[in-house]
């Protein structure tokens, strides 16, 4: 039996899943993050999987998935919120310590591929995976290869502007990358909250504007139209461009139930087709489709 060990390198919390061949958990262990420290960060990962291999009396492969990307420069960290790991090679540091190759992929391509596999899109050709929750990120697998792409940022759709800013009433945001108007800055969570306080709508979570929307409450209803609308046209793009089988949404704002309804009958008149078979659905894995898909980078054929 082949075990796949997956890590999910979050911000708060580091999770090992150990998968047998068909995907099956065997074990499943969590600690928080070292806030700050990238050794004890490293030394985390390297206990997390050594304790494992202890409980079940087998090494193997490990698969990591994190905020950020590896620059095709020298391969150090790069656009991760996590800020203590940018610039220091990742990777290097845990093949040194784990005594082993370790792969390493994007959170949002890790999401991506685990759908892909055995998920949502299980058994489509392309599969887009989107993450929407706190920021905003996307992957691309194909044939269940994961993408990473020439420059290592294949998928990263959250940092294109929203198209089509003459619909706005508002200036474009400001996004913590430098740019204006990226579309995280209008789709993300915090996005989706500040944007029914800018309307007048007082301060309230995503969960909450969701809530006073089911409950008949005008404002919040106006919110979720504004926030439907927006996302069409973000993923139209998406459709224009890749033309995947399927698009599979995560994170947070993937549990409002209506989207699944309301975009794809929205992004109709602005995708460049006179039939539109590409389905948006809800992830199947939860939380756990990042932690998966690392596991699941080790299904994949590579040459480097």
């Amino acid at each position: 039996m082949a075990l796949r060990f997956g890590i999910d390198l979050g911000g708060s919390k580091i999770e090992l899943l150990a998968l047998d061949d068909s995907g099956r958990v065997l074990l499943r262990q969590r600690q928080p993050t070292p806030q700050g420290d990238y050794l004890g960060t490293v030394r985390a990962v390297g206990d997390l999987v050594k304790a494992a291999e202890r409980a079940l009396g087998q090494s193997g492969s490990v698969g990591v998935g994190m905020p950020g990307a590896e620059s095709a420069v020298d391969d150090t960290i790069k656009n991760a919120n996590s800020t203590c790991l940018i610039g220091k090679p990742l990777r290097t540091d845990l093949q040194a310590l784990l005594q082993r190759e370790v792969r390493l992929a994007n959170d949002a391509n890790c999401f991506a591929l685990s759908e892909a596999i055995d998920g949502a899109g299980k058994g489509a050709e392309v599969v887009f995976g989107v993450i929407l929750g706190t920021g905003v990120g996307g992957g691309i697998v194909v044939r269940q290869q994961a993408l990473s792409g020439a420059n290592h940022i294949a998928g990263e759709w959250g940092h294109n502007p929203l198209p089509l800013l003459e619909e706005e009433v508002l200036a474009p945001p400001r996004c913590y990358c430098g740019r204006f108007g990226c579309v995280e800055t209008w789709l993300s969570g915090p996005a989706l909250s500040g944007d029914h306080c800018r309307h007048g709508g007082g301060s309230l979570t995503a969960e909450a504007i969701c809530a006073g929307a089911m409950a008949g409450n005008r404002a919040c209803d106006q919110t979720l139209e504004r926030y439907e609308r927006r996302l069409a046209k973000a993923l139209a793009q998406v459709v224009n461009i890749l033309d995947p089988d399927v698009i599979v949404l995560g994170g947070g704002l993937s549990n409002i139930e209506r989207l699944y309804h309301a975009v794809p009958r929205l992004w109709t008149a602005r995708v460049f087709s006179d039939l539109i078979r590409t389905r948006l659905l809800r992830n199947v894995h939860g939380d756990s489709s990042g932690v998966r898909g690392a596991a699941w980078l080790w299904n994949e054929d590579r040459s480097d």
